[in-house]
């Protein structure tokens, strides 16, 4: 295993780090969480993402039971949890957003399902435009000095937003954000390597990136209809299947991975592996979260690493850039 420092800041997280979203409690119980946690573990893995809004908080309780079944030392892995949708099917006004109530009471309620006495990383999922910035991080802030969490962050916020934090943080000698968790991957690039980098250049934000298979389309399985199991097919998710491919903008997107896969034809590659490996040659990619439904997938997908070899090849990594 690979390991980066998370932006500027202290903390070293693993290359490829395992998430919850979707898989856990829909498709992940805490049997095979527990299988999952531990093959993660022991391949060098030391960071878990989660969200309050993860199956309305059940995806956390399904980690919280794993971890603590494996029963190692909580100084050996990083948990994160995210704030801002809330964890019920309807929730109060005073059940989301970013507001100092919600902030605070959504991090008790991710400790108790969680099963910890801290989290690691605590990102804001979305920007709250019913919110001052400066209420959110003073919220932030004031959950640090009291040792809830140790470093804070953004999640799919715009650029002049992190500004917004990160300069108000600093003129009032508060916790700036230290990282940003934003989609990246070969389809959706425009955020993170052109919006962003004046973020990443001035702030050094480290960052926790998401979809590196965009929601599997990357691995070819959708080319031809959304198959049984997969994310697409499942009961809630059906605006996904809608905005992978049965939309012009999926269509569009599916023409991409077309050609994706026959480039990986051409060199005789995994394109799982190979999306996962590229996402990682981006020096502002502090770590590459996984998602698996399954102990044969995550196992694939965490010998990526060996797929960064590939990259010494111009030709390969041109022909990459122009999907």
């Amino acid at each position: 295993m690979q390991y980066r420092n998370l932006g500027k800041s202290g903390l070293k997280v693993s290359a490829l780090s395992f998430g919850s979203w979707v898989t856990f409690h829909k498709q992940v119980d805490s049997k095979l969480a527990e299988r999952m946690f531990g093959m993660c573990l022991d391949a060098g893995v030391n960071f878990f993402d989660n969200a309050e809004g993860y199956e309305r908080g059940m995806s956390e309780s399904v980690m919280g039971e794993a971890l603590k079944s494996l029963g190692r030392s909580r100084d050996s892995y990083c948990v994160s949890s995210k704030v801002f949708f809330g964890a019920n099917d309807n929730p109060l006004p005073t059940q989301m957003g970013l507001s100092r109530k919600h902030v605070t009471e959504a991090c008790n309620q991710a400790l108790q399902r969680l099963q910890v006495d801290y989290l690691d990383l605590y990102f804001c999922h979305r920007a709250d435009p019913d919110t001052p910035i400066e209420e959110t991080v003073w919220a932030m802030h004031n959950l640090i000095t009291q040792g809830k969490i140790l470093y804070w962050g953004t999640s799919e916020w715009t650029a002049e937003e992190i500004k917004e934090a990160y300069e108000f943080a600093l003129a009032n000698n508060l916790t700036p954000p230290t990282m940003e968790q934003p989609q990246y991957n070969l389809l959706d690039r425009q955020r993170f390597e052109v919006e962003y980098n004046p973020i990443f250049e001035k702030y050094k934000m480290g960052t926790t990136t998401w979809s590196p298979l965009a929601s599997g389309a990357l691995t070819g399985k959708y080319l031809e209809g959304v198959p049984d199991g997969s994310r697409a097919s499942l009961k809630g998710y059906e605006w996904l299947r809608k905005h992978m491919i049965e939309s012009d903008r999926g269509q569009e997107r599916m023409n991409r991975v077309s050609k994706y896969i026959e480039i990986t034809k051409k060199y005789n590659l995994d394109p799982t592996k190979l999306a996962i490996a590229w996402c990682l040659l981006n020096k502002n990619v502090s770590t590459v979260i996984l998602g698996a439904s399954d102990m044969t997938q995550l196992e694939n997908n965490l010998k990526s690493l060996d797929y960064l070899k590939n990259f010494d090849d111009a030709d390969l990594t041109e022909a990459l850039r122009k999907v």
